[in-house]
């Protein structure tokens, strides 16, 4: 199987190593990727919107798959315009991808389905937005509808962040077009956690659930980030839970779909908030977590490449749940100032003394090539997980593995996966 994966990230340089793993692919093509991926992918300089090149590509290498890893090109409608010429995609169609594409979308498509959710009201007018969130005088949540590059969740203590969420999103319009509708809804209280299911519009492979660690400082301090860190498997999110999960959200997700006429065929990702009523779900994403995928994927054994051919063909035989084999951490290490303001060009070092270390794995995000050395390019710039047999000891790795990695102004979370460790318990 010749498979080529399209975008340049951490989630991408997982995805990339996961199908590595797997002996029916035999080669295996990014666009654009990273130094990182390019130690195990040829690497073609193709933006993941671009379906000219990629559909030429896939003709020219004779691509058997096309696993999509950011979400923008589904909810542009790049993979339609290759499955349109006969190229087999996972991931989802433009319409099924409104899941992530519109949270208005999202939000009324859960109603529809009793799929459990945030309260919530819709507004197109700043007026009638600010009237509804003075009028309630609490703590809310005003979200832009479209995709706003994880910068249009607002999270709000009283009217007044309220009402300067909504101006600069309707009338100062800091986010452009994708705030021309706002949800502003209930806030829920409880933790955070990430199921992610491999669909086929019909039936799904369940992965374990992990927890991300969103805020840029210690202690969940700071602004969201597009994650910091994560751990995988969550292990006080037991069966009955998962249950609950599978039955309430992921089968309705599915069904929902398919009776709407658009089948959901690639990942669905749900952000959930385990609340004290049960999990209530946060967000839809239409595509792997990052950094979620870096532990969920090294956590479990399966033929990664042959799954996501059958999911995208529709011909997964049945549903299933995946177990863990392996605790996984993933600490993000950041250039300094992210999320906000940050340099680049800073010279990493450190990274080979990591090359085939036992129990360590590092995905590359925004690194790039300058001559012989290797420099940062992101915000995030790469991820250090540790594989091990227990929670404990996967943090310990992780965290011993990236003291060995360094350049100017690196940042870090130093508690990853200590919730985990404290006994946080999930409802």
């Amino acid at each position: 199987m010749r498979v080529m994966v399209v975008g340049s990230g951490g989630r991408e340089h997982a995805l990339v190593w996961k199908l590595s793993q797997d002996k029916a692919v035999e080669s295996i093509i990014c666009c654009p990727g990273n130094p990182g991926i390019a130690e195990l992918a040829t690497c073609l300089p193709f933006n993941a919107d671009d379906a000219t090149g990629l559909l030429a590509t896939c003709k020219e290498r004779s691509i058997d798959l096309v696993v999509f890893g950011p979400e923008e090109p589904l909810v542009k409608g790049t993979g339609d315009s290759l499955r349109e010429s006969g190229v087999t995609v996972f991931g989802p169609s433009r319409a099924a991808a409104q899941l992530e594409g519109s949270k208005v979308f999202a939000k009324l498509f859960m109603k529809r389905n009793k799929i459990p959710t945030a309260d919530f009201e819709v507004f197109d007018s700043y007026d009638e937005a600010n009237k509804y969130v003075r009028a309630l005088d609490r703590r809310v949540v005003v979200k832009a509808d479209g995709l706003a590059r994880g910068k249009g969740v607002i999270v709000c203590n009283g009217r007044i962040e309220a009402d300067a969420a909504l101006r600069g999103i309707m009338v100062e319009h800091r986010l452009g077009a994708a705030g021309k509708r706002v949800i502003v809804e209930e806030w829920l209280d409880g933790e955070e956690i990430s199921v992610m299911a491999i669909c086929d519009g019909r039936n799904y492979v369940l992965l374990p659930c992990s927890q991300d660690h969103k805020r840029v400082f210690d202690n969940d301090g700071g602004p969201n980030t597009g994650g910091m860190g994560a751990y995988c498997p969550v292990p006080l999110v037991g069966e009955e839970v998962l249950e609950v999960i599978e039955s309430a959200i992921i089968r309705r997700v599915i069904e929902g779909m398919a009776k709407d006429g658009n089948p959901y065929t690639g990942v669905l990702y749900a952000g959930l908030m385990f609340t004290a009523s049960g999990p209530k779900v946060l967000e839809f994403n239409c595509r792997f977590g990052d950094p979620e995928a870096q532990v969920v994927l090294p956590a479990t054994e399966f033929e990664f490449g042959k799954v996501l051919l059958k999911a995208a063909q529709g011909r997964l035989p049945l549903t299933e749940k995946l177990e863990t084999t392996s605790h996984c951490v993933c600490v993000v290490l950041s250039s300094g100032g992210y999320p906000g303001d940050y340099q680049v060009g800073k010279e990493i070092t450190g990274l080979e003394k990591l090359r085939n270390a036992d129990g360590v794995l590092v995905f590359h995000a925004g690194t790039k090539k300058k001559g012989h050395c290797l420099i940062t390019a992101g915000g995030r710039v790469v991820g250090v997980v540790g594989v091990m047999s227990t929670l404990t000891e996967a943090i310990r790795k992780a965290y011993e593995a990236l003291g060995m990695i360094e350049f100017e102004g690196i940042h870090y979370r130093r508690d990853i996966g200590a919730k985990a460790l404290r006994g946080v318990k999930f409802a």
